[in-house]
C-alpha cells in the first residue's frame, strides 16, 4: 500500500545514482595492497640487533623507498606506507657516498684510512637530507671496525 510503484520516475532516478555512487566507490580503490613497511623494517632490525658483523637483505615490492635513520617509508600507487627501526639509528647510505662499498662487503679498512675516517663518514651519511629513491632491494649490514660500529642501509 505504501510501495512506490515501480514505473515511478524517482524510483529510477535513484537506483541510477545509486549505481553510479557504489561503482565510483569500487573504481576508486586501490587494485593491491600498500607496501609492507614493517617487515622492512623488521629486517633492518634483525641485522642491527647482532652482536656481531651482520648482513642482510629484503626485496621491495615498492616503488620507492626512502630510507632514514630511524625510519623506513614505501611508496607505490596504492599507498604510502611507514615503519620505525627498533634498534637505531641506522646509517642510510647511497651510491655517491664511499659507504657504498663497505655496505656491498668491502672491509672499512679498505675504504677508509682511520676509524675515524670511518666514524666521519657516517655522520656524515645520517645528517644528509634523505629522498624518496627507486630500487629493487634494500641491503643492510652491520660493520665494526676499532670501535667503530655501524649500521649502513641502502637501496
Amino acid at each position: 500500500m505504501f510501495d512506490a510503484p515501480a514505473d515511478a520516475w524517482y524510483l529510477w532516478l535513484g537506483v541510477t545514482a545509486a549505481s553510479v555512487a557504489a561503482f565510483g566507490v569500487a573504481t576508486g580503490l586501490p587494485a593491491t595492497a600498500p607496501p609492507d613497511a614493517q617487515r622492512v623494517a623488521d629486517t633492518i632490525d634483525s641485522v642491527a640487533a647482532s652482536p656481531h658483523e651482520a648482513t642482510g637483505q629484503y626485496p621491495l615490492d615498492a616503488t620507492a623507498v626512502r630510507l632514514g635513520t630511524a625510519r623506513v617509508s614505501l611508496r607505490t600507487e596504492s599507498g604510502t606506507t611507514h615503519a620505525a627501526f627498533e634498534y637505531g639509528p641506522v646509517t642510510p647510505v647511497t651510491a655517491e657516498s664511499p659507504l657504498w662499498a663497505v655496505l656491498h662487503g668491502a672491509p672499512p679498512s679498505r675504504t677508509f684510512e682511520t676509524p675515524a675516517d670511518f666514524r666521519a663518514a657516517a655522520t656524515a651519511a645520517r645528517t644528509r637530507d634523505h629522498r624518496w629513491e627507486s630500487a629493487e632491494t634494500v641491503l643492510v649490514r652491520h660493520a665494526k671496525w676499532e670501535g667503530v660500529d655501524v649500521v649502513l642501509v641502502g637501496a
